[in-house]
């Protein structure tokens, strides 16, 4: 069962620049997550805290698995982890109990969440994240938007996944959608010249971060989704690509939408 811990664990990561840097505590879950997930930088720390040799908000997400929750333990989660990060634990042998939340409370967690690993119930999945630095939600944003360099060339990149920005319609959940009802995507580009080029970003951050200031500027409308690509898929687009564009970059030209494929897309992150 411990690959099904493993990907309940994965759903609960937090959204990252183009590389999330995890830290694996115990060495059990680094392999098995990296098959899931092809974005992950891992590094694995011994169970004796002192041993550790990490900066200060270095990582975007710790992971543990059948481990205790000491009162050391939770403070030095919270020492390495980024504003935002998550720490993440499956104790497959345990049970939902309000003993977990009140234990990461005190310690300064937050968005603490505590629920059956699996379903028929299974252990317990313990979330809690180190609260950010601002109240304001485009500087959470740009905090990590901002790990990401602007104007990437794609042909070095060296990220797995692009990000566009996607009008979807019908704007519907999967689950609302009528039999007869087909999913169109069209993806947010630029005309240069008389070659149309997509808007792509190396993370979701960056994606956000550019959208959000594009739509108050007027720049572009009618997205409501951010799509998520492998870099291979990528490369063999028609299209070329603009790889984190800044605002200045597209001001001067036209933005438009074309049609993307859904189908060739990752599932999407939480």
């Amino acid at each position: 069962m411990l690959q099904e811990f493993i990907e309940a664990m994965v759903k609960h990561l937090p959204p990252s620049s183009s590389e999330l840097h995890l830290l694996d505590i115990g060495g059990v879950v680094g392999e098995k997550l990296s098959t899931l997930r092809h974005d992950l930088s891992i590094e694995v720390a011994s169970l004796y805290i002192p041993h550790w040799s990490l900066s200060a908000n270095s990582v975007d997400a710790v992971l543990a698995y059948d481990i205790y929750l000491s009162d050391d333990l939770l403070s030095a989660v919270q020492n390495v982890m980024r504003p935002g990060g998550r720490f993440i634990v499956v104790n497959p042998m345990n049970s939902v109990d309000e003993q977990y939340v009140t234990k990461l409370e005190n310690a300064g967690y937050v968005r603490i969440l505590v629920e059956a690993a699996l379903i028929p119930p299974s252990g317990v999945l313990i979330r809690g994240e180190k609260a950010h630095n601002t109240d304001d939600t485009l500087e959470r944003v740009e905090q990590v938007a901002t790990a990401d360099d602007d104007l990437l060339n794609l042909d070095t990149y060296r990220g797995r996944y692009i990000h566009l920005l996607v009008r979807q319609s019908p704007n519907k959940p999967a689950w609302k959608l009528a039999p007869d009802e087909t999913v169109q995507w069209h993806a947010t580009a630029i005309e240069d010249n008389g070659e149309i080029r997509l808007l792509a970003f190396s993370s979701l951050p960056k994606a956000v971060n550019f959208m959000q200031s594009a739509v108050i500027q007027d720049i572009i409308r009618d997205v409501n989704k951010v799509g998520k690509f492998s870099l291979e898929t990528a490369r063999i687009w028609t299209n070329p690509v603009l790889l984190n564009p800044t605002l200045a970059s597209v001001r001067s030209y036209t933005v438009l939408q074309i049609a993307i494929d859904p189908t060739t897309a990752e599932l999407p992150d939480e």
